[in-house]
């Protein structure tokens, strides 16, 4: 409410007039849209949003200086303000205004010293490697189909075969040891997820069955773990990608589960990995105003306690001696050990 108060005179028509003709029919105020524009940033807006709320919030009329009963305007001003911002090279003027009057109010200081770290937080999730994450992709998928069209389902697949393989939770302690075998269960599982994803893209097949989360998950874990391919006679082959042949997706963009897309695989040094997010925190590190004011006290109490300190050999009150050469050091003064308050000096008791 306090910002047309307080920003008034910031959000004007005058820097915008090289921009803006004066002939023609009269058009909305530069000033009021990037008012808008300022608005729709701070509170993460759409353009439809923020049209809608110029008509139906009061702070948002009264900021705008719009009467109550006003219709406000249509969401493709707020494109176009932008693009005639930047056909003129005004991208920067409502926030070197905003920027200055900030500065002038004091609610901007000149930059100080920040840092910033990151650390780990761990997904609520299981860890899987690529054969684990390929086979119980499939079994999230088939879950969830299985809720939203099970008669369709019944009708897509084999559902005693899929129930018998993907029943239980796809484990690596259940799969076989043998190398070999391994492979051949990652094949199974690819020819699977293949088979799924092109039953819900038939075009018999109901249209919002490819808008299930599960079975887009699906299919971009099947991009990114399968190489599908023609061989000399025709035939299809599936087969695993590997880093150096077909390679595989980087990690920021490589799925880690079915059941958390936006986790990830990440390591920090040499013995950190998990599998999650990275919060990143930044601190200002700068000594405040009033710290450095009680730190300007301090030399002038030491100074006072120095000059109250009237003993010439005094442990608080003398100066520091002036250490000598290394090789100027006499054999007396290296017999000497230390005292209670440091090195006593030659000839003292």
């Amino acid at each position: 409410m306090r910002v047309r108060d307080r920003l008034g005179t910031v959000f004007a028509d005058e820097p915008f007039a090289d921009a803006f003709g004066v002939r023609g029919a009269p058009g909305l105020s530069p000033g009021v849209l990037s008012l808008v524009t300022v608005l729709q940033f701070a509170e993460d807006l759409t353009d439809r949003q923020a049209a809608a709320m110029a008509v139906r919030a009061i702070d948002w009329k009264y900021a705008l200086g719009m009467e109550l009963t006003d219709t406000g305007f249509d969401q493709s001003v707020l494109s176009r303000f932008r693009a005639r911002l930047a056909e003129h090279g005004m991208e920067r003027v409502v926030f070197d205004r905003l920027l200055e009057h900030c500065k002038d109010a004091g609610l901007v200081a000149a930059g100080g010293k920040q840092r910033t770290d990151s650390t780990h937080v761990i997904s609520a999730v299981r860890d899987l490697n690529r054969l684990e994450l390929a086979g119980e992709s499939v079994r999230a998928a088939l879950e969830a189909l299985a809720v939203a069209a099970p008669d369709w389902l019944t009708r897509a697949i084999d559902v005693t075969e899929f129930a018998h393989r993907y029943g239980p939770r796809v484990d690596g302690w259940r799969m076989p040891s043998s190398q070999t075998k391994r492979d051949r269960l990652a094949q199974v599982f690819g020819q699977d997820a293949l088979a799924l994803c092109r039953a819900v893209h038939a075009p018999d097949a109901p249209q919002w069955l490819r808008q299930v989360p599960a079975v887009d998950i699906l299919r971009r874990v099947l991009v990114q773990t399968y190489d599908v391919t023609t061989d000399s006679r025709g035939r299809e082959v599936i087969k695993k990608r590997e880093a150096d042949d077909e390679g595989v997706p980087p990690g920021h963009l490589r799925l880690t589960s079915p059941y958390d897309p936006d986790a990830r695989w990440a390591a920090k040094g040499e013995d950190l990995f998990w599998m999650g997010y990275k919060i990143h925190l930044t601190e200002t590190c700068h000594t405040p105003a009033e710290a450095e004011a009680e730190a300007g006290g301090v030399p002038a109490a030491v100074k006072a306690l120095s000059k109250a300190a009237t003993s010439p050999g005094g442990m608080y009150g003398s100066a520091p001696p002036k250490m000598p050469r290394i090789g100027a050091v006499s054999s007396e003064a290296r017999c000497v050990g230390p005292g209670p308050y440091g090195p006593a000096m030659p000839g003292t008791p």
